[in-house]
């Protein structure tokens, strides 16, 4: 398994295009058995966090672009009778459908699986208890780097305006050497509650 290299070792502030470029790139070139391995123990330090042990409702996402794969994770999820929800493009949002063993899949137009099932099935984002988020780069202050697209933004803004019944709890994940020093963010950038590597979970303290 290659061994996780310090981020702040190789990536210093500078444009989103860069950070992205360079971080996708050492992504992609882990091996599948290294990716395999990184899987599992990130899925083995999620599946022991609170977090997620009493959460009902689980919006997960399947792997594309070398992202980290959460589907040891699901697997757990459903031998532990909880549901399960993947995000399906709705124009310039996400809906979130039920995810079973079972589920139909089709890709979407950047070519990644989502449920073939009725937008009518669609589940309401306020009642999901957490949504683990893929990511291209993180920082120390909770601000997500996404592939360019703003879907999550857009989705989870309405977090930026609520003090209570703050649901969904929004986690990143990520290999440990997706953390920069520091993102470049805009105002209408939804930050992390948290993140979750193979290393296990950090928590930011303004959220």
């Amino acid at each position: 398994m290659p061994s996780p290299v310090s981020s702040t070792e190789h990536y210093e502030p500078g444009s989103r295009a860069d950070i992205r470029r360079a971080i996708r790139h050492q992504r992609r070139s882990l091996t599948p058995v290294g990716r395999a391995a990184l899987a599992s123990s990130l899925a083995r330090r999620i599946a022991g966090a609170p977090v997620f042990q009493y959460s009902r409702r689980v919006a997960a996402y399947l792997p594309n672009d070398g992202e980290m794969d959460l589907r040891p994770l699901i697997r757990r999820a459903w031998k532990l009778g909880k549901h399960c929800y993947l995000p399906v493009l709705n124009r310039r949002r996400l809906w979130f459908l039920p995810y079973h063993p079972d589920t139909p899949l089709a890709n979407n137009r950047f070519g990644i699986p989502e449920p073939a099932l009725s937008p009518r099935r669609r589940w309401p984002m306020r009642t999901l208890d957490l949504v683990l988020a893929p990511l291209v780069a993180f920082d120390d202050k909770g601000n997500r780097l996404g592939m360019g697209g703003g879907f999550y933004d857009r989705t989870f803004a309405y977090l930026a305006s609520r003090s209570h019944w703050r649901r969904p709890v929004i986690l990143g994940v990520a290999y440990g050497f997706q953390q920069v020093t520091e993102l470049p963010s805009h105002p209408w950038d939804v930050p992390l509650h948290g993140v979750a590597t193979e290393h296990g979970l950090r928590w930011f303290a303004t959220r």
